[in-house]
């Protein structure tokens, strides 16, 4: 049986208050057996603690704080997450990163934001989930500095081969959701120029739900339908593709 990661999943959201364990499970039924779970701020850290507690075998916590949710008292939020990592095991920092598509006030805040949860990372030896909304290059120039230490996913990529190749450059991978599968996506060409060696499978749930489930809620069984997407592009098969992909989540966050 085919064996997927998730390795970009809001599960803990209030989206599957009716319905999570289920989501699971129908999760598992689809081969996506490993959830990956990027905390966002200080209100989602308790269900997604209890949900990885709940399901141990398949779902997975990072700790991070999402730049969407850097504000002014950002960083007594970062002091209570850091201090979150010597009281459980998490397989990630994030999701951090930048958005600059819904606030650029906070641009200065989230840059060192950013800048101290890299530092998180390099010092528990963890991959990053990186937010880069609006923002990849601004991302890329805070990373350079960083290379060869640290390590991680740009989660959501659906740009150009040019900043693709950039990313790969710094040791970093590109996380493929559901954008892949829409009608004259730029990703899926992308994709097809690069290959499998430097990707990893994401749903993103609840959002960017895949065809041909566009527009409803998406959930980690979905992951399914992107790896179909990306063996037809790459003419892989989807074997290849899960046992690339996987190995990559693998290589990032020892799941």
């Amino acid at each position: 049986m085919v064996k997927l990661v998730d390795t970009h999943c809001h599960l803990y959201s209030e989206e599957f208050n009716e319905d999570r364990a289920s989501a699971v499970a129908k999760s598992i039924e689809n081969g996506v057996n490993r959830i990956l779970l990027p905390n966002i701020d200080m209100d989602s850290i308790g269900v997604m603690h209890d949900l990885e507690d709940q399901h141990p075998e398949n779902c997975f916590s990072m700790m991070g704080l999402h730049p969407c949710y850097v504000k002014e008292d950002f960083k007594k939020d970062l002091e209570i997450m850091h201090a979150w990592f010597d009281k459980r095991k998490y397989v990630g920092v994030g999701e951090t990163g930048m958005d600059l598509y819904w606030d650029k006030s906070t641009q200065a805040w989230q840059e060192e934001s950013l800048n101290i949860q890299i530092e998180w990372a390099i010092e528990k030896g963890l991959a990053m989930s990186l937010h880069t909304r609006n923002a990849t290059q601004e991302v890329i120039k805070v990373l350079k500095p960083y290379k060869g230490k640290v390590q991680g996913v740009f989660h959501c990529f659906s740009e150009s081969k040019e900043l693709a190749d950039e990313i790969i450059k710094l040791g970093f991978y590109l996380g493929i959701g559901g954008v892949v599968t829409f009608k004259n996506a730029g990703i899926a060409q992308v994709v097809s120029e690069l290959g499998l060696e430097k990707l990893v499978l994401e749903t993103d749930s609840p959002y960017l739900a895949p065809v041909p489930y566009r527009g409803k809620r998406n959930e980690p069984s979905y992951t399914r339908y992107v790896a179909e997407k990306v063996a037809d592009i790459t003419g892989e098969s989807l074997l290849q593709v899960a046992e690339v992909t996987s190995r990559n989540a693998v290589q990032l966050f020892g799941v």
